[in-house]
C-alpha cells in the first residue's frame, strides 16, 4: 500500500513506471487520458486569465476623448456635434454664423444664394426670421432672384436657418452699394482663394494673429455678438460660409470660414473690425 490518498484533491499523482503486464489496451488509453488533463488545464488558465482581466483596473478600456476644442462626432461630448450646444472649447454645428451672396431660386419657405467664391447656399426661413433692405423692415415677400443678400443664422455645412436677411440696395445701376459689398475689391486684393477640388491648401497669414491663439480654443459666440463679427467677417472676405464665431481668451473673436481655400480663419478685435487672418 502507498502513502497516495485519491480523495485529496491536492495531492500530485505519483510517477508510476509502466510494467510489461500493462495491457496494450490500457497504453493506448493513457495519451487521451494525459491530453484531456493537458486539455483541461489550459481552458483553467485562459478562463482565469479572462477573469483577471476583466477586473484589472489596469486593463480597463478608456472612452476616447476630443482634443481640446474638438468634439466626439454624434454629440457624445456636452455641447456636441448636432446639439448646438455652447461651452468652452466648444465647436460644434450648427451654431450661429452667416453668408453673403446673390440669390436664386426663390420658394415659399427657402431661397438659394450663390457666394463670390462659387459656394451654393441654402437658407431656410422661419416665421421669426426677419427682413431688412437696407436700414429699413421688409418682409419676405422682398426676396427676389439677383438680389444681394447677407444672411445671418444657424449655419449647418452649406444650409443656413436664417434669424435675419439684409438686403442690399443697388445704386441705380444693379450693384450693391452696401459696406458688404463695397469692400468685395479689398477682398479680392486681400486674395481670397475660392476652393478648388484638388488644388493645394493656401497657407498664410495677414495682420495681427492672437499670440496665445489655439486652433479650437474658446467659447463659442451667439446672438448679436456673433451676429456683428460675422458681419463684419464677411464685409472683409466675402465668399465663404461662417459656420461658428468662437469668442478668444483675450476678448477677440475668432470666425470661423469654411467654403474656400483661404482664408479659413478671420480675426475680429472687440470693436468688430478685422484684425487678421490665416
Amino acid at each position: 500500500m502507498t502513502d497516495y490518498d485519491p480523495t485529496s484533491p491536492h495531492e500530485p499523482l505519483p510517477a508510476r513506471p509502466v510494467s510489461a503486464s500493462v495491457t496494450v489496451a490500457e497504453q493506448a488509453r493513457r495519451p487521451r487520458v494525459r491530453r484531456f488533463i493537458v486539455a483541461a488545464a489550459l481552458m483553467c488558465a485562459v478562463v482565469g486569465l479572462s477573469a483577471g482581466c476583466a477586473t484589472s483596473p489596469s486593463t480597463t478600456a478608456k472612452s476616447p476623448s476630443a482634443a481640446p476644442g474638438h468634439l466626439v462626432p454624434g454629440g457624445g461630448a456636452p455641447g456636441g456635434f448636432g446639439s448646438g450646444g455652447r461651452g468652452a472649447n466648444a465647436r460644434s454645428g450648427p451654431a450661429s454664423g452667416g453668408a453673403t451672396g446673390t440669390v436664386g431660386s426663390v420658394s415659399a419657405a427657402s431661397f438659394t444664394l450663390s457666394t463670390s467664391a462659387g459656394q451654393n447656399v441654402t437658407v431656410d426661413e422661419a416665421p421669426a426670421t426677419t427682413y431688412q433692405k437696407g436700414t429699413s423692415t421688409t418682409s419676405a415677400n422682398a426676396i427676389t432672384t439677383g438680389d444681394s443678400v447677407l444672411v445671418l443664422g444657424m449655419t449647418s455645412g452649406s444650409t443656413i436657418t436664417a434669424t435675419q436677411v439684409i438686403v442690399q440696395p443697388t445704386d441705380g445701376g444693379g450693384s450693391a452699394t452696401s459696406a458688404t459689398s463695397a469692400t468685395s475689391a479689398t477682398s479680392s486684393a486681400a486674395g481670397v482663394i475660392p476652393f478648388r477640388r484638388g488644388a493645394p491648401t493656401t497657407s498664410k497669414q495677414v495682420g495681427q494673429i492672437p499670440a496665445n491663439y489655439r486652433e479650437g480654443s474658446g467659447t463659442i459666440a451667439s446672438g448679436t455678438t456673433a451676429n456683428r463679427a460675422t458681419e463684419a467677417a464677411l464685409a472683409a472676405y466675402p465668399g465663404g460660409v461662417v459656420d461658428r464665431v468662437v469668442q478668444l481668451s483675450n476678448g477677440e473673436y475668432e470666425v470661423h470660414n469654411i467654403g474656400v481655400n483661404w482664408p479659413h480663419h478671420i480675426f475680429v478685435d472687440q470693436d468688430f473690425k478685422v484684425v487678421g487672418a490665416d
